[in-house]
């Protein structure tokens, strides 16, 4: 047996985990990171950086067929999946190469094992007692499936479907939220017949209604079919493929399902419960200052009720360090957290949606604007079309930001500060969004919000 003692211990050394690690460390913090597989997580070896990656190729091959409008002869010839493996793995490796020279570099010490919560004070690692003076549960989530429903086969999750060494001919995608929709367009770019299943009545539920709507018949456009407000009802699988059946007796037939129906906290096991932690169906419950029930240990990322993204767990691990550092760090609330779908077209959000804001502040106290970015110069040179929606209080500040289109992920961020900081439309109107970028379109938003269209009738 040995002990190490530590200023604090983190368990999981996920985006929330490593985030807090190294705030931590940079405090003067001595720090003890737990970690059962490799540094960085889900995010970086099984989420986020690997799927983008897949949807940086998709767009490549979108526009290798496109390019005649553009003046340029290029020929498709097809999907090369070893290749795509090879460039998503690269790039995977690159930047935990570079995480785990990071990790080294501000002296804290990694400790390889599944660990387990034995106290207020002390994780367990094998045979070693891990202590610290305050500890952090940092282990992220799991790909949940449905009641009855088993993996395995052609029935796949995001992980499994990562591992794929060819382009499946038919596919059925089991859930229409951020997942479902990223493989459908990776699918579909490759060549593949898609069909989302969703059984709430829209695609991407959690974004305003107007759009998810233009998602949807973006998606009729490039081919990708879906059935809304029906509920799975069973899949079969043999030597031809699955056969999914739904609620109302409809069957769709696929080469592959993917379950992507959401993800789950990974708690199970790890001690929280017996040590007095307290949880929620699996959750772990905190204060707004993300410190759980017991004093001391406190919880980031997935295992958080709320939001389930790498940069929540980024932000929440930096605000426990500084916690623990006594800095009082700001609370930003769920709903002022952005949020971005990486499908074709993208998506990204923050703050209220306008049905929301209708709840809180009353119908006829909320003001939005819609402009189209058929109005962008950008936008029509990179051949993109959809929205961005901005939603005020009458009078009062903007509570929303909405975008559907090409690389509107890259204008959130402008949106986050305007919700975050309580700004006017007239507060950003008179700044200068540099011609032509996208940007503009967001300033324009603001312009007709403040009462001063210059382009917008």
């Amino acid at each position: 047996m040995s002990e190490q003692d530590f200023d604090i211990v983190v368990l999981g050394g996920g985006s929330g985990g490593y985030a807090a690690a190294l705030r931590a460390s940079e405090l003067g913090l001595s720090v003890g990171l737990v970690e059962k597989d490799k540094v960085g997580g889900t995010c970086l070896h099984r989420g986020c950086i690997p799927t983008k990656a897949l949807l940086h190729a998709a767009e490549v091959a979108d526009v290798s067929r496109d390019s005649s409008k553009f003046g340029v002869k290029t020929s498709f010839e097809g999907i090369d999946m070893a290749g795509v493996t090879a460039y998503r793995e690269g790039i995977v490796a690159k930047k935990y190469k570079g995480l785990q020279g990071l990790v080294k570099a501000r002296g804290i010490t990694t400790i390889e094992g599944e660990g387990r919560l034995t106290s207020p004070t002390t994780v367990q690692v094998g045979d070693q007692t891990i202590t610290g003076k305050n500890v952090i549960l940092a282990t992220g989530s799991y790909s949940r499936s449905l009641p009855g429903l088993d993996v395995g086969g052609r029935v796949m999750t995001s992980e499994h479907a990562l591992q794929l060494d060819h382009v499946p001919q038919r596919v059925a995608v089991l859930g229409g939220g951020v997942i479902g929709v990223e493989f459908a367009s990776v699918w579909k770019s490759f060549g593949a017949d898609v069909t989302i299943i969703e059984a709430l009545p829209h695609l991407v539920p959690a974004e305003d209604e107007a759009i998810s709507k233009l998602l949807e018949r973006a998606f009729r456009r490039r081919g990708i079919t879906f059935s809304l407000g029906i509920r799975f009802a069973g899949v079969t699988q043999d030597d031809d493929g699955v056969h999914v059946s739904l609620e109302n007796g409809t069957t769709i037939d696929a080469d592959i399902l993917l379950v992507a129906v959401g993800r789950g906290p990974s708690t199970s096991g790890l001690g929280y419960e017996e040590v007095g932690v307290a949880m929620d169906r699996g959750y772990v419950t905190t204060n707004d200052r993300l410190e759980t029930s017991v004093p001391g240990v406190y919880a980031v990322g997935d295992i958080v009720p709320g939001l389930q993204l790498a940069h929540r767990g980024f932000q929440q691990g930096i605000f426990v360090a500084e916690e623990i550092a006594g800095l009082s760090p700001v609370v930003v609330p769920d709903v002022n957290i952005p949020k971005v779908t990486y499908s074709d077209p993208e998506i990204a959000s923050v703050g209220l949606s306008e049905a929301k804001a209708k709840e809180q502040h009353g119908d006829d106290k909320v003001v939005s604007y819609d402009y189209n970015l058929a109005g962008n110069g950008k936008s029509e040179i990179i051949d993109t079309s959809g929205v961005i929606k901005v939603v005020r209080v009458a009078d009062g500040p903007v509570v929303g930001v909405h975008m559907i289109g090409a690389r509107v992920g890259e204008l959130i961020t402008e949106g986050q500060l305007a919700v975050n900081w309580e700004a006017y439309p007239e507060d950003v109107a008179p700044l200068i969004h540099a011609h032509p970028t996208q940007s503009e379109a967001l300033g324009e938003a603001f312009l007709a919000l403040a009462g001063k269209p210059l382009h917008a009738l």
